[in-house]
């Protein structure tokens, strides 16, 4: 195995992508079979020489806006991300491996109280969400309702690795750029972005979605609306319009209770079919 295979993974994918799909010219007269390091390093930002060193395997510690940069201009797929972040930690690159080791982790235990709270909602669906988007709680209605939609796929679900990674989730929200900025919003004021655990998630976000999460994260400055309505086109209840309240838990908890509530008769007949139940059951509320 090369010991250079951060250099080696991003020389071979610029090699891969052809001048046209990224909008530039193909002349006539090209050495490289794809793009040239000053083509790429034009697109993503950077330096041919810092490129250079890249490639070459003398420099293996680049940013995460570096690599989420790199990421968007070769066109890399979600997994092709994934696999971009592993080879720079594997190469000692990756100075957030370690940086949450003194910090206490968000907490996924819930209080009875809550549990309890979360049982009297049966048939609602609500989830419990901590400070990074990790969904530690939620009723049975809660789960008929986003599995079908992949928000509860990953061993650990997490909300806002869901709508910028999966690809389901573009099509799950019809308002995506609104969902999307509202999440950033959430990872911004849950706590301090200089918490390790937030900035762990940042800088994994920054290169498996790179620029859609990125420019958010740098314009985004508004508190995240605790009330709203979101449209799901969900894949097996058809469209649903949810008014969604945002319930804060105490500070030492750093969670939230995000209950959705059908916002017309429509919704409200769809959910009582997701949840076996005669339509009717569930009100819509005046949203």
């Amino acid at each position: 195995m090369s010991d250079n295979e951060l250099g080696t993974y991003l020389r071979t994918r610029r090699e891969a992508v052809t001048p046209s799909e990224v909008g530039l010219p193909t002349g006539a007269r090209r050495r490289t079979p794809g793009l040239r390091r000053s083509e790429l390093a034009t697109l993503a930002g950077i330096s041919v020489e810092y490129l250079t060193r890249l490639e070459q395997g003398r420099d293996r510690n680049p940013s995460p806006p570096v690599l989420g940069a790199l990421a968007d201009a070769l066109l890399l797929p979600v997994d092709e991300r994934f696999l971009l972040r592993r080879l720079v930690k594997e190469s000692g690159g990756d100075a957030m491996c370690c940086a949450g080791a003194t910090a206490a982790p968000p907490s996924r235990t819930i209080r009875p109280t809550v549990r309890a709270l979360l049982d009297r909602l049966e048939t609602t669906p609500a989830g419990l969400v901590n400070w990074i988007g990790d969904v530690i709680a939620y009723t049975d209605a809660y789960e008929r309702y986003a599995r079908p939609l992949g928000i509860l796929d990953a061993r650990q679900p997490n909300v806002v690795r869901y709508v910028f990674t999966d690809e389901r989730a573009r099509t799950a929200y019809p308002e995506w750029d609104r969902v999307a900025d509202e999440q950033v919003s959430h990872l911004r004021h849950g706590t301090s972005i200089h918490d390790p655990h937030v900035a762990a998630l940042i800088d994994e976000l920054t290169v498996t979605a790179g620029a859609p999460f990125a420019d958010r994260l740098a314009a985004v400055r508004s508190l995240p609306r605790r009330t709203g309505v979101d449209v799901v086109a969900h894949p097996e209840a058809g469209t649903l319009r949810l008014a969604y309240e945002t319930l804060a838990m105490p500070e030492a908890d750093g969670q939230r209770l995000v209950v959705h509530l059908p916002a017309d008769d429509a919704t409200a007949a769809a959910l009582d079919r997701l949840n076996g139940r005669r339509p009717g059951a569930l009100r819509a509320v005046n949203a």
